[in-house]
């Protein structure tokens, strides 16, 4: 909360936490963590086993990020700086009680536009093809962000691709049995093939 969001800033978060983990990780990420779950594992010096990355399989370019970007603008621009707008989608989204676990410590609405902004810096097509361990592409069957899935595979050496049934852009919300399980999975391949 409250601090300037930056790919960079993203990368060493995720280099301390996994320096802390003191081995080999499985990195996991939904929609801009996805992104930047494929971008530090492909330029990370630590030991990394697999990555899932899930709703993200659209490169953050052009007209839909410009239009993404646009959106933000104006939602900030609202009196309240669109929390009322983040609190109904929550609420539609996770319902009354998952809404508020997630807004509990506070919604860092400011970090919205700069965090779209960032996303010109990554390039996940050359990322994925620099990872050499298995990769699993998980996306919703009714998500948005999967229109270029096809080539996010293509790109990744190692990658699989997963369709989750009945889930769209949040399938942690949609279906969160089903990617805690696809997660646990990856989790024992990984640790198979280390050991």
């Amino acid at each position: 909360m409250h601090e300037k969001f930056g790919v960079d800033a993203c990368m060493t978060v995720l280099e301390d936490a996994a320096r802390r983990a003191g081995g080999p990780v499985v990195v996991v990420g939904l929609s801009l963590g996805g992104y930047l779950a494929i971008h530090w594992a492909a330029h990370t010096q630590l030991p990394v086993q697999a990555v899932l990355a899930a709703s993200c399989s659209v490169r953050p370019r052009g007209v839909a990020l410009a239009g993404y970007i646009g959106l933000a603008r104006l939602i900030a621009r609202l009196p309240d700086q669109g929390m009322a707008l983040h609190q109904l989608v929550s609420r539609c989204a996770l319902g009354r009680e998952g809404a508020h676990e997630a807004s509990d410590g506070g919604v860092a609405l400011e970090a919205m536009v700069p965090a779209l902004r960032s996303m010109r810096t990554v390039d996940p097509l050359a990322d994925l093809a620099l990872l050499d361990v298995p990769v699993w592409l998980v996306n919703g069957v009714w998500d948005h962000f999967r229109v270029e899935e096809g080539r996010f595979l293509a790109a990744a050496p190692t990658g699989r691709l997963i369709h989750v049934r009945a889930a769209g852009h949040i399938i942690t919300a949609d279906q969160p049995a089903v990617f805690a399980r696809l997660t646990r999975s990856l989790a024992r391949l990984a640790s198979r093939s280390v050991a």
